[in-house]
């Protein structure tokens, strides 16, 4: 069972509230703290004619990759070095599928890697992530900024205890 993850009002990337956003929802699976969602970028998001531009797929990582490193903190976290490996390009009109997962946990750093793949299956990006939890007294702020929601209700909890 996959668990809708929290939205920030204003968030590029999934902030309802943001009228230049993505709209995103992400998911985690609550039992393996993998974080997943899909995307299908339009015209909109392209560098070149017909190709995704490059910030838009690390955005996407970027985002997957945090909530990885938050659902297995349980802290907020903040990026502090991305690295991403273009291998194809992305189209519009062609879904993505985001999956991370975190590869390393210490108290102090996490370490997270994220694919991006097209509808055929075909890797477009690979990145990898290392993020700092914020201290623990800043979390429960910063989570009851997010927007309440039914659909984001259980994580929220899971992410509170």
């Amino acid at each position: 069972m996959l668990l809708e993850l929290p939205h920030s009002a204003h968030c590029l990337v999934c902030g309802p509230q943001n009228p230049h956003g993505l709209h995103l929802s992400l998911f985690v699976n609550p039992t393996t703290g993998i974080v997943s969602t899909t995307f299908t970028p339009t015209k909109d998001h392209i560098g070149f004619e017909n190709i995704l531009h490059g910030g838009i797929l690390m955005t996407l990582a970027d985002e997957a990759m945090a909530w990885s490193a938050i659902w297995a903190s349980k802290r907020l976290c903040l990026a502090a070095e991305l690295t991403t490996r273009f291998l194809s390009p992305a189209r519009p009109g062609s879904p993505l599928t985001i999956t991370a997962t975190i590869t390393s946990k210490r108290p102090r750093l996490l370490t997270s890697h994220c694919t991006l793949h097209n509808a055929a299956n075909q890797l477009i990006s690979e990145s990898t992530g290392k993020f700092i939890p914020l201290p623990e007294s800043q979390t429960p702020t910063l989570l009851n900024s997010l927007l309440p929601h039914p659909n984001t209700a259980q994580a929220v909890s899971l992410l509170q205890s």
